[in-house]
């Protein structure tokens, strides 16, 4: 691309007129592009000459100098243009820059000398002011060169002759300058080598810390890591304390619920039992004849004689037991052993009890009376009338009911329960007043519309 000196070009201008201008006092500018575009802007100007000039030269820059210098010969003002390739530039942007010197030549147009300069070997100031000495016009020296060369000096020697004298000091400079020139290279070489390596130390130092950042910035991370996993734990166990906590309450609200539920339901039955057993009382009261009383003066007045046993009949299956003439007769005894309906009359009480109801009702049809079961003292009989037996031996026996409301007994010819509870063992010894088991084992009378049988 073409070098594009438009966009500064009132700087370039300004600086370009004041080193031409003799009248001023700035006799050098420098120019160089902005970063890698191909734009030219002004550097830098100065007063100093070709001694300031050169310190200002960069080797790692592509820049273009022109200054004002006093010719030597004849003292008159010259001007130099100095192209200058510093050797740290690129060389894909040296090959680019090698297109503008031709532009930048018609810009700074005028010099009379012209240094394409690559080290500060090249710009020299004394190796400047020679090649311009030896660009300048006229010498001036001459004819004073020529009034002493013809001038007679004497006889000449020997004409012909190619010996050269040889002069020692100009040899001796001359070896000099290449040692010189030589021990520059090394230098310049050991010089390039050090920035190398201190750019490559330097480099290396940057990487470790680097390094050293990053290692700390993983331990800091894993860190914080750690600590946001440490409370999203601790978050989770209190979540899940709450929750349980709350479980409990609700756990411990719903049973207290069902427990008020559960006395409110007991508390209406106790109630409609009282009502019943209120109801019961005044039926029962409204009787001519107490059955309580009827069975105990029944109990009481009949004594069994040995006539009245039958030798056929078989044991009782539960010793110990307690068997009443009252408890032995049905319930309709108006109505005819032989009656041929009574007797295929299947029994309200099943079979395979051990009551002494069901014996008499296994008796044979053919008696006309109803045979009184026999009165077998126990082994051991208790003085009070209790009776109370154990409800192991009826646990699979008799007839059951299931209790509708709570009853309290009177006495200890009666039994005690509550509702839902079951009655086992229930002998029918009266249309409102049975017998039976009660749930603690007691055995005793209770109301019977306070059951409905299962």
């Amino acid at each position: 691309m073409a070098v594009n000196l438009s966009k500064n070009g009132p700087a370039l201008t300004a600086a370009y007129k004041e080193v031409v201008d003799e009248k001023s006092n700035t006799n050098w500018a420098l120019f160089t592009y902005e970063g890698n575009s191909n734009d030219i802007r002004l550097a830098e100007t100065g007063d100093g000459g070709l001694e300031e000039l050169v310190e200002e030269l960069n080797s790692g820059k592509v820049m273009y100098a022109f200054c004002r210098v006093q010719d030597p010969n004849s003292g008159l003002p010259k001007y130099v243009l100095i192209n200058w390739t510093g050797e740290g530039v690129k060389d894909a942007r040296k090959g680019i820059c090698a297109n503008h010197v031709l532009s930048m030549a018609n810009f700074l147009k005028g010099a009379h000398v012209t240094i394409n300069a690559r080290a500060e070997e090249d710009v020299e100031p004394e190796a400047i002011m020679q090649k311009v000495a030896k660009a300048s016009g006229a010498n001036y020296s001459f004819h004073k060169e020529t009034s002493s060369r013809f001038q007679d000096s004497g006889p000449q020697g020997p004409v012909g002759s190619v010996y050269q004298k040889t002069n020692a000091m100009s040899e001796i400079k001359k070896t000099n300058k290449d040692n010189f020139w030589a021990q520059a290279e090394k230098e310049e070489e050991k010089r390039r080598q050090e920035e190398r390596h201190k750019a490559e130390e330097e480099r290396q130092k940057l990487e470790r810390e680097r390094k050293d950042r990053e290692a700390k910035e993983s331990v800091l991370r894993e860190k914080r890591d750690k600590e946001r996993a440490s409370q999203i734990e601790q978050q989770k166990k209190y979540q899940q304390q709450l929750e349980a906590e709350s479980k409990e309450q609700e756990k411990q609200r719903w049973e207290d619920q069902q427990e008020n539920e559960a006395a409110q339901k007991k508390s209406v039955r106790r109630g409609e039992s009282l009502e019943k057993a209120n109801e019961a009382a005044s039926l029962i009261s409204q009787r001519a004849v107490n059955p309580r009383e009827m069975f105990k003066q029944r109990e009481r007045g009949i004594t069994p004689s040995d006539s009245d046993v039958p030798h056929a009949a078989p044991a009782s299956p539960q010793p110990g037991r307690l068997q009443s003439p009252f408890l032995s007769k049905q319930v309709y005894e108006s109505e005819q052993a032989s009656s041929p309906q009574c007797q295929a009359s299947p029994s309200p009480v099943p079979a395979g009890s051990a009551s002494p109801v069901r014996a008499t009702e296994e008796a044979p049809a053919a008696n006309s009376y109803v045979q009184e079961p026999v009165y077998e003292e126990p082994a051991q009989v208790e003085e009070s009338n209790s009776y109370e037996v154990t409800a192991e031996d009826t646990a699979d026996k008799g007839i059951c009911a299931r209790a509708l409301y709570d009853y309290q007994a009177a006495d200890d010819t009666e039994i005690s329960f509550d509702p839902d509870e079951i009655i086992t063992g229930i002998e029918m010894i009266d249309e409102g007043w049975w017998r039976g088991y009660g749930p603690d084992g007691h055995f005793g009378m209770f109301p019977a519309n306070y059951v409905e049988l299962i």
